[in-house]
């Protein structure tokens, strides 16, 4: 005999087993309540209240449209939208918009669940498993989802960024499978640190090979939707993003990274010695000063120098570049050392596009990484002590870190 389910005390008491189901019913009984209460408050009275005998509101209830479905981030709900007639203009709810089927949490759901393995094919099972059966999607509803993110990329890219107070700027360039393209595509990324400390994604655009012509084209369109210069750009050891920003932003201070940087140098010594090499190399950008830095340079170059002297020119060349970010505050050095910032929330998408050629065109794939990193922006944590972010928008000098009153007199950061 199969064994009955136990039943809480009081019919309307919800089981372990019906919990989810309870409060969805929950969520739509108030939703249905919310949609009366507004045709309440255009009207200016209640269901079945009369109306005033002098200059009475114009309007009258008239019943109920067809069930719909609404499809929410805790599960697939049906209402019934009130119907209006005879007001001066046609009633619109506010809440409940006509041929609204998902709320904003959904549609966001779709780019986190592809960032952690699902295939477009999958999307449709992966949420109706968690929207529940009722949920309003299918192919095309997902197909028309990708479509509408490609025209909301579009409009990203021309937005206009006068309003920004760019500090740092990190530039990296990001190779993505498109399966068509005959090679990697290269999507150039531009993330900024705010003057109140909050990083944002500023451009997720195609390049060819990380040129010097794409970046100009990228950095020069970013100046013509109004951002003003960044006061230091973080970018690896490709020389055209250099040239560009010297072209478009003559005044920002450049900073290379330096993860890029000690795998070069590591790259042109033998297995046997580079152990032993990456620890005096780590060491050198965590020095206290920038004098400590050169020492520590020094002592590296005095031990591999006659044997492995490429390893020493590479690790010396463009030196000035790879200690600007002692100018700036100390807090922020973890910050500026790397392109990590940019690396960091590429990595998973690196790891959805690695695993399949999921996209035919690099424009689809453009569209959906852009996303993507949308979703990871608003985990994006504040610059580490970011108060100090104002003082760099300003222009207060720094040295070692430690912030300058006047010529004589350093104060703690």
């Amino acid at each position: 005999m199969k064994e009955k389910t136990p039943v809480a005390p009081g019919s309307s008491m919800p089981t372990w087993e019906t919990l989810e189901e309870f409060l969805r019913g929950q969520i739509q009984a108030t939703l249905q309540r919310v949609l009366e209460e507004e045709v309440t408050a255009v009207l200016g009275r209640s269901k079945s209240e009369r109306r005033a005998t002098v200059d009475p509101a114009p309007g009258y209830r008239n019943g109920h449209g067809r069930p719909r479905k609404l499809t929410l981030g805790c599960g697939t709900i049906e209402v019934r939208r009130p119907r209006v007639r005879n007001l001066e203009e046609r009633f619109e709810s506010r809440i409940l918009p006509l041929f609204v089927t998902r709320g904003r949490q959904v549609d966001a759901l779709l780019p986190e669940l592809y960032m952690h393995g699902l295939a477009k094919g999958d999307f449709e099972l992966a949420l109706r498993g968690l929207l529940g059966d009722g949920a309003a999607l299918s192919p095309g509803c997902i197909e028309r989802l990708r479509v509408q993110w490609q025209a909301d990329y579009e409009t990203w890219c021309t937005r206009d960024l006068s309003d920004r107070e760019p500090i740092y700027l990190w530039a990296d360039g990001v190779y993505v499978k498109a399966g068509l393209e005959r090679e990697k595509a290269a999507l150039l990324v531009v993330l900024a640190a705010m003057a109140d400390g909050s990083k944002e994604v500023l451009a997720v655009t195609p390049g060819y090979r990380e040129s010097t012509e794409s970046w100009k084209t990228l950095f020069g369109d970013l100046k013509a939707r109004g951002l003003g210069a960044p006061k230091l750009l973080v970018a690896d050891g490709a020389a055209g993003a250099w040239a560009a920003a010297g072209a478009v932003w003559p005044q920002a201070r450049e900073q290379r990274c330096w993860n890029h940087k000690l795998m070069n140098v590591v790259d042109q010594l033998p297995k046997k010695v580079r152990e032993a090499a990456r620890g005096q190399l780590c060491a050198i950008p965590y020095a206290q000063t920038r004098v400590g830095a050169e020492k520590l340079r020094e002592r590296f170059a005095k031990v591999f120098r006659r044997t492995y002297p490429r390893a020493v020119e590479i690790l010396e060349k463009d030196w000035d570049r790879m200690v600007a970010f002692y100018d700036f505050p100390r807090e922020h050095w973890k910050h500026l050392r790397t392109t990590n910032v940019v690396e960091s929330p590429f990595a998973a998408v690196r790891l959805r596009t690695d695993a399949a050629k999921r996209f035919k065109k690099r424009e689809n794939a453009t569209a959906m990484i852009w996303r993507v990193l949308l979703v990871a922006e608003r985990k994006f944590r504040k610059l580490h002590a970011a108060h100090l972010a104002v003082d760099v928008y300003r222009g207060i000098t720094f040295i070692d870190g430690v912030k300058i009153r006047n010529t004589n007199q350093r104060v703690a950061a």
